[in-house]
């Protein structure tokens, strides 16, 4: 017989709306002895089927469900079914941008919650972030293998939400053999180069891809300020379309040097490119206070909150930004700012923006909400699947 976790009462409504998630505080009771990841079957209090899913004690989120269908097992067959399911709905996609890397998987938003899996070129990049994901790291490795034969298999697991699932952080080659590196994907016609052994999260910022090709809408003979440019691919996107000055800004000494690689890579003349390895915040406010100014800025910061409690902090660091980088811009100018943390409202973030406009007494206009690329789907029943959140402003 299956394990079985039972839910207090009314706490079975979110996952009716096949929400995936089971807090500790909402479990009434379990029978049996479930291990790190085993599947089990959640119920309501009143006995009632909700969903099977992954065990995972040491987390706050003590089940993550696979399948809210009971007649469905997981097993091989359920993670062959899901994996050509997602490659099945970016296929178009990859057609249409000509995409040598895009993100295969996105966790709960593609039923696979803990998984990310990203694809750069002949290599899959893997994030198991969750005890399910875990338990079910040699299966995921054989069907991976067998759907995409020809592809290494490297796991990114170095992120410390699992250390929440009572898992250690890991790395490492799982299947075949890795090329050397860097490895070179493209997108919209440009060549970006990734090392999925030492950049950012699984070696690359997939996710604004669309937001790349929209800013070049406005560079053409523009000065440009891109922040935060890890390898320098939005200044990729402008250089492409005709700016005539980019400033890439990254603390990163290597992420600089992979901006002039993808510069080179891509035949760009990058006499009009200049390169700063500096903090962000100290070198708005040394371009202020020498009265240097911009057409358009790129803000892409990193996360600026994990968890609620850095969220009041977290608005304080965007409103600063983004209030300094509004001084900068020259009248007219078009300001592209972002957030990647998932805890923060899109409402409240353009009013973050808006009070920073008041602060530097400029007068802003939003022409555009953006977001992540298509790849990076936001379930219907996960709204968490929707963290990154831009915004396009014409400052005055």
């Amino acid at each position: 017989m299956a394990i079985r976790i039972k839910l207090k009462p009314g706490r079975e409504k979110s996952l009716e709306r096949h929400h995936p998630w089971v807090f500790a505080s909402g479990i009434h009771n379990i029978k049996g002895q479930p291990g790190l990841g085993e599947t089990v079957d959640v119920v309501a209090h009143d006995g009632k089927w909700l969903g099977r899913g992954a065990w995972s004690p040491e987390s706050q989120i003590q089940v993550r469900i696979w399948s809210f269908n009971r007649e469905e097992e997981i097993d091989r067959d359920f993670f062959v079914r899901r994996i050509r399911r997602a490659q099945l709905g970016r296929d178009e996609l990859i057609a249409e941008q000509g995409l040598t890397g895009y993100r295969l998987i996105a966790a709960e938003s593609d039923g696979l919650p803990g998984i990310t899996i990203d694809r750069y070129a002949n290599v899959l990049v893997c994030q198991l972030l969750s005890a399910g994901a875990d338990f079910w790291r040699d299966t995921l490795v054989s069907v991976l293998a067998e759907l995409y034969p020809g592809c290494a298999i490297y796991e990114r697991s170095d992120v410390d939400s699992r250390k929440k699932e009572g898992l250690p952080l890991t790395t490492g080659l799982l299947h075949g053999e890795l090329p050397p590196m860097p490895v070179i994907i493209e997108e919209n016609g440009i060549k970006i180069s990734v090392d999925v052994t030492k950049g950012h999260k699984t070696g690359f910022y997939l996710d604004q891809r669309d937001n790349r090709a929209m800013a070049a809408r406005f560079v053409k003979g523009k000065s440009v300020l891109n922040c935060f440019c890890y390898t320098g691919t939005f200044g990729l996107y402008a250089a492409k379309a005709g700016a005539a000055s980019i400033e890439n800004v990254d603390v990163s000494t290597l992420a600089l040097e992979t901006a002039k690689h993808n510069m080179a890579i891509n035949g760009l003349d990058d006499s009009m490119v200049n390169y700063h390895e500096a903090d962000v915040f100290k070198l708005l406010r040394q371009y202020r206070d020498e009265c240097r100014t911009f057409d358009v800025i790129v803000l892409d910061p990193p996360k600026f909150a994990d968890n609620k409690a850095q969220l009041n902090g977290a608005c304080r660091g965007y409103k600063d930004i983004n209030m300094i980088a509004m001084q900068l811009l020259n009248p007219g100018g078009v300001l592209l700012t972002f957030s990647c943390s998932g805890l923060m409202p899109a409402d409240l973030f353009q009013k973050i923006v808006a009070d920073a406009a008041l602060d530097a007494k400029r007068d802003i206009q939003f022409t555009e909400r953006l977001s992540q690329a298509a790849d990076h789907p936001i379930g219907g029943a996960f709204p968490e699947g929707f963290y990154l959140k831009g915004l396009v402003a014409r400052v005055w």
